[in-house]
């Protein structure tokens, strides 16, 4: 699905930066473009964003 039609980020594009180590709004932006445009997209690209950080952090904890 995509999340950021200016940019043509999609959902799974955002979760692959998330387990690339983006961890922040700004540095999605800065990655893909996403939410760089009307913006319209920040809210549902901070939601996956979050949600995909959240999903990581027991296995961060496992790994530790």
């Amino acid at each position: 699905m995509y999340v950021c039609i200016c940019n043509a980020v999609t959902e799974s594009a955002i979760r692959e930066a998330a387990a690339e180590g983006v961890c922040s709004m700004a540095e999605l932006e800065r990655r893909t473009g996403c939410a760089g445009s009307c913006g319209c997209c920040a809210e549902m690209a901070a939601q996956v964003l979050h949600e995909s950080l959240a999903q990581q952090a027991p296995l961060l904890a496992i790994a530790a």
